[in-house]
């Protein structure tokens, strides 16, 4: 079979001989040590070679060759192909003509040369000098397509930031690692966020100090990779260096105008120790590399003053009683005597009023100004934390390799384990709201959400050689868990008998993926030709983890909890039913509790030919199939045309899909969200197959499906060390996955009614393929290299998205919707926000790395474009103006071994432009900057200092 197919080949392609003899040779760094991994290419060909564990290396060429040498983290070098063993010595450096491994199948094709754009990012340089040292931070600074921002108020998004790629969603990137697929977040996001309703994966589980670099193919390759890779693919490669121990130590803070409640001063404090070290294993190159870190973040607030109301004549008795040593819950019962005694102690005018009924309206008009004063406190005392959660957590990654013998055999493992605990606040419960429980906080309380992440994951796999065929076996586990406790709250329903800590469940997802690899490329076919065959099979269990029952129950006046439409829940003194569950998050209840997994098997084809030595063409296919909603085939074809040695033009098309995550398809609770006026709502998510949704017609999730194009130009210009890269693309995707608006019931017992009851909540909400959308782009990259005379050379990127997504068509909604005139609700025009203009569309990074022997300095500028406040009420919708931030660090190399570096992310101090008050969207003060809309974050200036200790 291999022989007729290896003939059809042949065949179709032709064969080119070629005679050459062997180069052999030694690649070392700029102190003479030996890189392995280093690349080695004929130039204007496909033939290369990789350096082995001492740097050797040896190629099929001619002497008078020119040869190509290139290795992460040094300059590119060209050189004449000699007799008799080479010595060649690499300056530090990074370019753009590294060996790429996302994208293509073959060998030795670097990002430049290939058909789709793929930008290379050292991660090296920038642990030494970047501010950043969380992954999300790292690549929203340098990466223009790439956006994610630590949110504020809303929930466990707080804790793991979304991010994105060309503006499409979080779930539309796919992550690996040394090309195996990552397994996603647990955690789906369902509050006022750009990525509503998507799931991510978890970058901040993974430690920067064990990367050592960072591949972001920006193209569709459904076709090659699968499921989520609509936007592109993220590959992580993992540090291989050995007998190097790296160290780092770095401490900073945002000193900064607006720091403290915008009172000014230092605040968000935070502290990472890293470490890598790796041993050799073996005579042929294996190796073992610990990689790991620990840090501390602490929150920091941007909220100046409550301007609301806080208190209100109610709350005056309670204070004049609680000081008289009265019990004030019994304030409470409908025996008003004492609520009048302490009225009239307090001065309050009843206008003779003796009943509850005649008391109500006179106990609840606003006291806010003469209670502050009475109680001795300001404004500022019922602020929220808005602004950063706080963060203390540690990382571990391990990278191995055993080479068996030297034909090519090789065991392989990498793994990883991450916990990390959090803390952030909801909104502040006021004393005048009857989900306060006054008796237990007489002032209102701040509750707060305290997570606790945990991620594993673990891939082992063997590759060698089957005759001519590269043969890579692998299986790949991850697994994430987020647990919540719930802290400084209360469960007001249940009156005195409430605890102030629950726990209040969680939820996990986990997915082993088994992949088996085939690859050969044949340089005497054509100008060579690769091909790669493969298949997948693999599983995902997502669960649901029920918290304790106070955490999600509603209860009476007598302490029982709520099972029927016909019990009453306890009441505020104004009649007001108090809500059940812990307040800023409610647990998960048994009902809500669930197990449910799938497969997948899938199957592709990858080829990639060089027809010639100028013109590249490469098609993809993949079929695969889902236990849960059945199967797809998707198809890649791309092409690079080289118009000279330097200038290529290329170009692709795809179709993709994105099978909905068991998250979008299971994940129901009750939560609260606040809506566009600060007011609380308890929202109820509920799957697709529930009977809430029958009921409003919301049909069962199926996949997204898409098809894009690009097309780009590469130049290179070695008289001006100048390398460009422009590419521009278009992306449709049908049916895609949102979070709906809240659905509320009738209120006439209906069973909607009902059912809105038994979920403790007042509306609904559920993911749905609702939309279409088109997302068109042009992304652009300029680097530059330059010798500053003998000692200084200066590094300069340019780099810059342009991207606009937007709704297509009719929105997808079923004829019970349509009748009943619930459409807008199906897809309300805040999540349209969300999708099309809550992050930048524009961002531009302008980046300049000076070095010498001993000094560092490293300067970037970052152009955010216009974001809009998302929200339904399209008169709120201010947009706000692009900013530009500015980095700045400098580093001494005090010895080989030591060097030290300060610098500051913000250095001038930029905040986003301030909501303003015609909008209606600071919500009484708590929101000077928008939450809903993310450019940067509210940080504000940090400056940070960073020690390096490298030893050899």
């Amino acid at each position: 079979m291999k022989t007729k197919y290896f003939m059809v080949l042949v065949l179709l392609f032709g064969i080119v001989g070629l005679a050459s003899a062997q180069i052999t040779g030694t690649v070392l760094d700029d102190d003479g040590a030996p890189l392995p991994g280093a690349s080695v290419v004929v130039k204007g060909t496909t033939t290369g070679s990789t350096t082995d564990f001492d740097g050797n290396f040896s190629i099929s060429a001619e002497v008078g060759d020119t040869l190509v040498v290139s290795y992460i983290g040094f300059e590119t070098m060209e050189t004449i192909a000699e007799a008799g063993e080479m010595s060649i010595q690499l300056a530090s450096g990074v370019a753009l003509s590294e060996v790429i491994i996302v994208g293509s199948r073959a060998p030795n094709r670097t990002a430049i040369e290939s058909a789709v754009p793929v930008d290379v990012i050292d991660m090296k340089e920038l642990n030494s000098v970047g501010p950043q040292v969380n992954l999300n931070q790292i690549l929203n600074y340098v990466a223009p397509s790439f956006t994610s921002n630590t949110q504020t108020i809303s929930d466990g998004t707080d804790h793991i930031d979304p991010a994105s790629l060309r503006g499409l969603g979080p779930d539309q990137v796919l992550v690996l690692i040394n090309g195996k697929r990552r397994h996603n977040s647990s955690l789906i996001n369902v509050n006022g966020t750009f990525g509503r309703g998507s799931v991510g994966t978890d970058l901040n589980a993974i430690p920067a100090v064990a990367i050592q670099r960072i591949e972001v193919l920006r193209d569709g390759a459904a076709a090659q990779y699968g499921s989520d890779a609509i936007a592109g693919v993220i590959n992580i490669v993992l540090n291989r260096t050995v007998n190097e121990l790296n160290t780092s130590v770095t401490t900073g803070a945002n000193f900064t105008k607006n720091a403290n409640d915008q009172t000014g001063g230092v605040d968000g404090e935070s502290t990472n120790v890293a470490a890598s070290y790796g041993v050799p294993l073996g005579d042929n190159g294996g190796f073992l590399n610990l990689s790991g870190d620990f840090d501390v973040r602490q929150d920091y607030s941007r909220m100046k003053e409550w301007e609301g109301t806080v208190f209100n004549q109610y709350n005056v008795v309670e204070r004049v009683a609680d000081a008289d040593g009265y019990d004030i819950t019994n304030l409470l019962d409908d025996d008003v005597t004492d609520v009048i005694q302490y009225a009239n102690q307090a001065g309050i005018n009843l206008n003779g009023a003796t009943t509850k009924e005649d008391l109500q309206p006179i106990l609840a008009t606003d006291a806010t100004e003469a209670e502050l004063a009475a109680r001795g406190q300001q404004r500022s005392d019922y602020n929220m934390r808005v602004g950063q959660s706080a963060l203390r957590g540690g990382r571990f990654f391990a990278n191995f390799s055993l080479p068996l013998d030297d034909n090519g055999t090789e065991v392989y493992s990498f793994a990883g384990l991450s916990s990390r605990t959090g803390n952030s606040a909801g909104f502040y419960r006021l004393p005048n709201q009857s989900r306060t429980y006054t008796p237990a906080y007489i002032n209102g309380f701040l509750p707060e959400i305290n997570s606790n992440i945990k991620d594993q994951s673990l891939s082992v796999g063997i590759k060698g050689k089957i005759g001519d065929w590269d043969v890579d076996l692998s299986n790949t586990y991850g697994r994430n868990a987020f647990l919540y406790t719930i802290g400084n709250t209360y469960n007001a329903s249940l009156q005195r008998a409430s605890p102030t800590i629950f726990d209040a469940g969680g939820f996990s997802f986990a997915q082993n993926t088994a992949n088996l690899d085939v690859t050969q490329y044949f340089d005497d076919v054509m100008a060579g030709l690769n091909v790669a065959f493969g298949a997948e099979y693999r599983t995902e269990k997502y669960d649901i983890e029920a918290g304790e029952e106070p955490s999600y129950a509603q209860y009476t006046a007598n302490g029982q909890r709520i099972t029927l439409a016909s019990q009453q829940a306890s009441q505020d003194f104004f009649g007001n039913g108090r809500p059940g569950g812990s307040q800023v998050f409610p647990g998960f209840a048994p009902s809500n509790e669930l197990s449910r997994g799938r497969s997948s098997v899938a199957g592709y084809l990858d080829l990639e030919a060089d027809f010639s030595e100028k013109f590249l063409v490469s098609f993809a296919t993949r079929f695969e199939n889902y236990s849960d909603f059945g199967s797809t085939i998707n198809f890649k074809l791309s092409t690079r045309y080289k118009i000279t040695d330097n200038l290529n033009l290329r170009g692709a098309a795809n179709t993709g899909f994105r099978a909905p995550s068991l998250h979008q398809i299971n994940f129901n609770s009750t939560s609260t969200i606040f809506d566009n006026e600060g007011n609380p709502q308890e929202v109820g998510t509920f799957a697709n197959d529930s009977r809430a949704a029958n009921l409003l017609g919301i049909p069962n999730l199926k996949e997204e499906t898409s098809k894009s194009v690009s097309l780009g130009l590469t130049a290179k210009i070695p008289d001006a060390n100048l390398t460009i890269t422009v590419d521009g693309y278009y992306v449709e995707i049908e049916d895609r996955v949102v979070y709906t608006g809240q659905f509320e019931g009738p209120g006439t017992g209906t069973e909607l009614d009902n059912l809105l009851r038994q979920a403790n909540a007042t509306a609904a909400s559920f993911f749905a393929n609702a939309i279409n959308t088109e997302s068109r782009g042009l992304d652009v990259v300029v680097t530059h290299n330059a010798n500053l005379g003998t000692n200084w050379r200066l590094k300069s990127d340019l780099a810059g998205t342009f991207s606009r997504t937007n709704q297509i068509g009719d929105i997808n909604a079923s004829q019970v919707l349509t009748n009943a005139g619930l459409v807008e609700t199906y897809f309300p025009e805040d999540s349209r926000v969300y999708l099309e203009e809550a992050v930048p569309r524009a961002k531009v990074n302008l980046s300049n790395s000076l070095t010498s022997d001993k000094l560092v300095v490293f300067l970037r500028n970052v152009y955010f474009g216009e974001v809009t406040e998302a929200s339904t009420i399209i008169a709120n919708q201010q947009v706000f103006d692009p900013r530009i931030v500015t980095d700045l660090s400098v580093g001494y190399k005090f010895t080989d071994a030591l060097t030290l570096t300060v610098g500051a992310n913000n250095l001038f101090d930029i905040y986003p432009e301030r909501a303003f008050d015609q909008y209606g969207n600071r919500s009484d003060g708590r929101f000077d900057w928008s939450r809903r809309a993310q450019q940067f974050g509210i940080g504000g200036r940090y400056l940070f200092a960073r020690l390096n200790l490298t030893l050899k």
